[in-house]
């Protein structure tokens, strides 16, 4: 016995001294580590019991600790029904002398009392059903001191409360995830409560309330407990007028201004309970009746006019907390609301009821929807919207009576003030970056509920929306407005197009394209017509621009408009906040863009307002922000010179346009071109020195003017879009762009920075210089492609070059020619390289798609006699071993797929006509004799090409059942016809006499195959070639 006591003090010293923090740390890991082996033992339980219950107690850690591992070994099954038995009686006996018993003992704190209450539910989880019927007379006995039901013991009463509370988190909390069985379970033990004990349990409740009306902690846990349970039993339990009374007196607290400590909780539990019973599932004529016996309307308004919700709004009293918990419940009793008519038949009184509660709850519903307080507004808008889409679906459905509109208009005023900045709002401060991005998130949510307004009565909101701008414009003119008012105007000008602007845009057949859309272009008249200082805050103005940009098609029909506006951001352009500053830059290219065809005679004043902001200053990025803030904060260097290329661009999207004079053109894109040279030229020498600052200032300068070169020409090789060449002297003039770059490239080409630059202004350039570019080609690829160059370098080249093909295919092939063998070398290089992580293994992936995607355009675009021309002959061969290598790779089954591809291109191109026609069998003797374009190329696809549709199940990783091998395979199936088409009979002979036979196929096999290679069109043999795969391997 003293063993066992001194083995059970050293358990709990051990837990102690892990929980220590001023323990020795040697000692303290030991005590760790035993004790972590301790909790793993599934038998520990019993002397974690025992700890537990020691008298005199163990520190309170220690005894958590036992008590979590006799917890969660109940909970887990871990104990036997002896053993639970016995869990059971000690517990109990543990209570019954620590709650009811005058010793002088401290009682247990909350952790402890909320971890016993978790043990006993587990237990009554397992015990109810079958063995402890009488739980609930139990613990409702520790509630009384003498056991005589007089409800006069605190700590009984709160205890049993708590398990009360923790009872239904364990089976009728719906939000928690349960299986199947657990769910089971917990139904039938909710079935047996309502059968047994319930009415117990809530006569307990009033008892409570009515007994201990003053403590603040018991009627907190008391009406907790009924705010969980009364989604569950028999609501006649809760709602009745003795019930009620108890509940009205606790709700009494919302009227005093100067609440006890706790107080605000129980009177939210309070408020929360009425929420609870409102929200509870019922037919929907009694949903409507309990709404009117709890007299909801009269308490929600009482609670709206309590001093803590109306004496102290506005104020710093007043108090958010009941505000959120009262919008929670007419919200709850709104939605409910509208479910009935939604649901209804437009028959019965009920049903008239409730379309008069619909009136009356909305002013309830709009008092706490325009709280100042954005948290409480959002509380409600849930009901708003289900609100609106009630009268949106009864629009449609038949027409809706004056009453229902009449509730639009109030809804949408509502709307608009929320919409306000409100006035203790600082717009642009870097602290409040958080409470900006939460204000414009509602505003995203409250513009959803405006739009459902106006598909409810779009006249209603059209004329609500005129009248708020209009009336803001005309105080303008005399007053200095809140910039927050005029903030709000604009901002519903450019929401406004959602509703204006349908399919085809804004104007159809040169005039507006509704009656709404006639309606925004009034006031974006107006709004362009106002005086521009007035637009006097950092908001304002980028709304102005933004609206601008957004309806850019608005000054395609007021040209007369477009000077005044261009002068507005011209100044914003200009402004002292970088944040507006980078954001104008933006937007005047967007705008920029959208008028090239007007903005022309206004080139010479564009350049000379943005000489100033042009002067490129490149810093070194800090190395652990490159792809942070560089990338997504306005502030850094390197995000503003992004921003600053937007301004390079607008430039050329004027000098560039049709209105401008060719020598005009030449000389404004020289003015800007000559200081990047000098710039260039000047820092290139320490540049090559591995002045790091340098070579940023390169960078920056060429991306400089790659980006002038897009405004310029934005045309994509390959592109749809047809594009009329640049006269020939600004192509001249950009030549000395794409020479600066070549120096540069050829001086620095080490750098990966310089490698980047280079290539986004040679892929500009590409749309300029036209097929003037391509004798260069050979000095890019030189440049772009060294030693230096990485995988996804050659990745991204390929892909340029693809498009160069596309735009120039009559004109490349002799340049083509020349540089194919020297360009594939480096790409094998890149090929040949193992991969050494993931990283890499993406980019060789992707390289080899890309390589074979290059092979496809050549061949698409009638240029595959470049490959096999006398100048890259040598070459041959290793484009061939590098797809066969491709086409056996399982492991990348997409890049096996565009491998088979392209030796199928390769057999059409080259495997001369067909032969034969698909399913053509009348006569094979009497086919002609194959016609390839290359001599002998009909048996190299024999030879070389067909044994590759089998080597490619060979491989260890190859699973027929995969879905990507089976494309795999399609392509196979669809090389072998094709070969069939160009050769005939002579690659039937061979596939009976080498191929087929050596893959263990008998005669009858190979007849069948044969037969169905040649009867079968291209889907037909895929999908037979695919299942004999299959039947081969045995499905694997």
């Amino acid at each position: 016995m003293m063993e066992e006591e001194a083995s059970l003090t050293a358990v709990a010293k051990a837990i102690q001294i892990s929980y220590d923090p001023y323990a020795d740390r040697s000692l303290k890991h030991q005590a760790f580590e035993y004790v972590n082996q301790f909790r793993l033992d599934p038998r520990n339980w019993q002397p974690c019991l025992s700890i537990f219950a020691k008298i005199p107690r163990h520190p309170e850690i220690v005894r958590h600790f036992c008590l979590e591992i006799v917890s969660n070994a109940v909970q887990a099954g871990l104990v036997d029904t002896q053993g639970l038995a016995a869990v059971k009686e000690q517990l109990m006996s543990y209570l019954q002398a620590s709650l009811r018993s005058n010793v002088d003992t401290e009682a247990d704190g909350t952790l402890i009392q909320n971890k016993i209450a978790q043990t006993i539910t587990y237990l009554f989880t397992a015990f109810y059903a079958n063995g402890w019927e009488s739980f609930f007379d139990n613990i409702l006995a520790l509630a009384s001191s003498g056991g005589d039901n007089q409800m006069d013991n605190m700590q009984g009463i709160i205890f049993y409360l708590r398990v009360v509370n923790s009872i239904h988190d364990e089976i009728g909390d719906q939000l928690l995830s349960r299986s199947r069985e657990e769910q089971d379970r917990a139904n039938t033990l909710k079935d047996l409560i309502r059968m047994r004990d319930v009415e117990k349990v809530a006569s307990s409740w009033q008892e409570i309330l009515s007994k201990w009306a003053d403590s603040i902690s018991v009627c907190e846990l008391c009406l907790r407990a009924i705010g969980k349970w009364v989604s569950w039993i028999d609501i006649g339990l809760v709602v009745n007028q003795a019930m009620l009374n108890l509940l009205f007196q606790q709700l009494e607290r919302a009227q005093k201004t100067d609440l006890g400590a706790g107080e605000e909780h129980t009177r939210d539990a309070a408020i929360d309970v009425f929420t609870e019973i409102t929200g509870k599932k019922m037919q929907p004529a009694d949903k409507i009746d309990m709404i009117s016996f709890l007299n909801l309307e009269s308490v929600i308004s009482q609670l709206i006019s309590c001093p803590p919700l109306n004496e102290h709004r506005g104020g710093p009293r007043y108090d958010t907390d009941l505000a959120e918990t009262v919008a929670k419940l007419v919200n709850t009793a709104m939605l409910d609301i509208v479910k009935v008519l939604e649901t209804g038949t437009g028959e019965g009184d009920y049903w008239q009821h409730a379309e008069r509660m619909l009136q009356s709850f909305l002013p309830l519903v709009l008092r706490f929807f325009a709280d100042e307080y954005d948290e409480v507004c959002s509380t409600v808008i849930p009901s708003i919207n289900d609100t609106l889409s009630f009268l949106r679906k009864s629009v449609k459905d038949e027409p809706t009576s004056p009453q229902r509109l009449v509730m639009l208009l109030p809804i949408l005023k509502a709307i608009f003030a929320k919409m306000r900045y409100d006035e203790t709002s600082s717009w642009g401060d870097d602290d409040d970056g958080t409470d900006e991005a939460e204000f414009q998130e509602l505003r995203k949510r409250l513009h959803v509920l405006q739009n459902t307004i106006a598909q409810c009565d779009e006249q209603l909101f059209v004329d609500a929306v005129r009248s708020l701008v209009d009336s803001t414009f005309e105080k303008l003119k005399t007053t200095q407005l809140d910039w927050r008012d005029l903030d709000l105007a604009l901002y519903e000008i450019f929401m406004f197009g959602d509703v204006a602007v349908k399919s085809g845009g804004l104007y159809a057949k040169n005039k507006p394209n509704s009656p709404t859309a006639e309606n925004l272009v009034q006031m974006m008249v107006r709004m362009v017509d106002c005086d521009i200082q007035s637009f006097n805050h950092p908001a304002t103005q980028l709304q102005y621009m933004e609206i601008c940009v957004r309806y850019s098609t608005f000054f395609d029909h007021h040209t007369h408009l477009i000077p005044r506006t261009l002068q507005h951001f011209l100044q914003f352009v200009h402004h002292p906040q970088m944040k507006v500053k980078t954001r104008a830059w933006y937007l005047f290219h967007r705008l920029v863009r959208s008028l090239r065809s007007h903005v022309g005679n206004t080139a010479e004043q564009v350049v000379e307002s943005l000489s100033d902001l042009l002067p490129i200053s490149a810093e070194i990025p800090d190395s652990a922000r490159d792809d942070a803030s560089s990338e997504s904060h306005d502030s850094s260097a390197y995000a503003i010179f992004q921003s600053q290329l937007f301004l390079f661009e607008a430039i050329g999207c004027i000098c560039g346009g049709p209105a401008v004079p060719v020598d005009k053109q030449v000389f404004f894109g020289q003015s800007v071109m000559n200081p990047i040279f000098s710039d260039i030229e000047s820092n290139l020498a320490r540049a090559k020195a591995a002045d790091e600052r340098a070579t940023w200032q390169i960078h920056h300068d060429l991306m400089a003017l790659g980006t002038l070169a897009r405004g310029f020409s934005d045309w994509i090789p390959g592109a749809s879009t047809q594009s009329t060449p640049l006269p020939v002297e600004v192509r001249v003039a950009f030549a000395s762009v794409s020479e600066a770059t070549l120096v540069s490239l050829e001086s620095l080409r080490t750098s990966s920075n310089i490698r980047e630059a280079s290539r986004f202004t040679f892929s500009r350039l590409i749309g300029v210089m036209g097929s003037e570019i391509l004798p260069q080609l050979p000095r890019w690829i030189e440049g772009l492609l060294g030693e230096s160059s990485t995988k996804d370098e050659m990745a991204l080249f390929l892909r340029l070059l693809d498009q160069i093909i596309f735009g120039f295919k009559t004109e490349i092939y002799p340049v083509l020619d020349s540089l194919l063998t020297p360009f594939l070398q480096r790409v094998f290089a890149g090929l040949s390289e193992s991969a050494a992580g993931t990283d890499d293994e993406i980019q060789l992936a992707e390289l080899k798609r890309e390589y074979l995607n290059f092979l496809l355009v050549l061949m698409n675009n009638n240029l595959g006699s470049v490959v096999i021309s006398s100048t890259n002959q040598s070459i041959f061969e290793s484009v061939i071993g590098t797809i066969e290598y491709f086409t056996k790779d399982a492991e990348d089954c997409p890049t096996a797929k565009m491998a088979f591809a392209v030796l199928s291109k390769m057999s059409m191109t080259w495997g001369g006509p067909d032969i034969v026609s698909l399913g053509d069998e009348s006569d094979r003797t009497s086919q002609s004799e194959p016609q390839p374009m290359l001599p002998g190329f009909d048996r190299y696809m024999i030879s070389r090409f067909s044994p590759l549709c089998w080597a490619f199940l060979k491989t260890s990783s190859f699973s027929a059942k995969d879905a990507q091998a089976r494309q795999v395979l399609g392509e196979a199936a669809t090389l072998q016809k094709t070969i069939y088409l160009k050769t005939g009979q002579e690659y039937l002979s061979w596939l009976r006499e080498n191929e087929l036979r050596n893959m263990g196929m008998n005669d009858e096999m190979i007849s069948e195959y044969l037969e169905n290679l040649v009867r079968q069109d291209q889907k037909g043999f895929k999908i037979f070639f695919q299942n004999v795969v299959l039947r081969a391997t045995g499905g694997k």
